[in-house]
C-alpha cells in the first residue's frame, strides 16, 4: 500500500468533504480516503498496482474541486 496526501481547493463545508471521500472509495484500488475541511488535504492509501496518483488526481478533479499544484 502507498499513501499520498493532496491538497485540494474548493472544500467548503462536510458535504464537500463526504463527496470527495465517496468519489475516492468508490474507486477500485483505493482503500482508504480522509478528507480534512481545516488543512484542505486528502489522503488516500491506495494499491498502486491498480491505480496511480495521476487517476486519484482525475477523481477528485471529476468529483468538482481543484488539486492544488
Amino acid at each position: 500500500m502507498e499513501r499520498v496526501e493532496i491538497r485540494v481547493e474548493g472544500m467548503t463545508c462536510g458535504g464537500c468533504v463526504n463527496s470527495i471521500q465517496n468519489a475516492l472509495t468508490n474507486r477500485e484500488g483505493i482503500t482508504s480516503a480522509a478528507a480534512d475541511l481545516d488543512s484542505s488535504m486528502v489522503t488516500v492509501e491506495f494499491d498502486a498496482g491498480v491505480i496511480q496518483q495521476d487517476a486519484i488526481e482525475q477523481a477528485i478533479t471529476d468529483a468538482g474541486f481543484s488539486v492544488a499544484a
